[in-house]
């Protein structure tokens, strides 16, 4: 990424504006929301409680990582194979980044769900089964990329 041109302008405009944006409107709607799981259990209910959940994990994991990666990358630290492995060498760490992926990745599929039932593209019970189990699907298989890529590092 050292030699992308912009590479500054594109972090800050494609990665870090966005995301924190994102993250302040979150917390707000997390800490705002009425969860009711208790008095209806239904799964959907489970899943709004969920996606508030892992979104302050996620934005808390997120943080740390660039934290430990970016931030230390700016005051001189080398980031390659060997720091991350360093990391994750601390079974605490390790199950940070466990937790801290997992829940990115159900926050990530959940809220596709959610982008398309609100956006009007799946209204119809049918067409929000489907959906269900294509998210789902898209949850199994980056849960699978992401924890062998963590993996690689122990």
């Amino acid at each position: 990424m050292d030699s992308l041109p912009f590479r500054y302008a594109l972090e800050i405009f494609i990665i870090f504006l966005p995301l924190i944006y994102h993250a302040v409107y979150g917390v707000y709607i997390a800490f705002t929301a009425k969860n009711n799981a208790g008095q209806y259990s239904y799964m959907r209910n489970w899943l709004f409680v969920l996606q508030r959940v892992t979104g302050i994990i996620t934005l808390i994991f997120v943080s740390w990582h660039v934290w430990e990666t970016r931030i230390a990358a700016q005051m001189g630290a080398e980031v390659n194979f060997d720091m991350m492995a360093n990391i994750l060498s601390s079974p605490a760490m390790l199950g940070f980044y466990i937790v801290g992926v997992l829940s990115t990745i159900f926050h990530f599929s959940n809220g596709l769900w959610s982008f398309a039932v609100t956006w009007g593209i799946t209204v119809t019970p049918r067409s929000q089964r489907i959906s269900t189990y294509v998210t789902l699907i898209i949850f199994v298989a980056l849960s699978y990329v992401g924890l062998k890529a963590i993996f690689a590092f122990v």
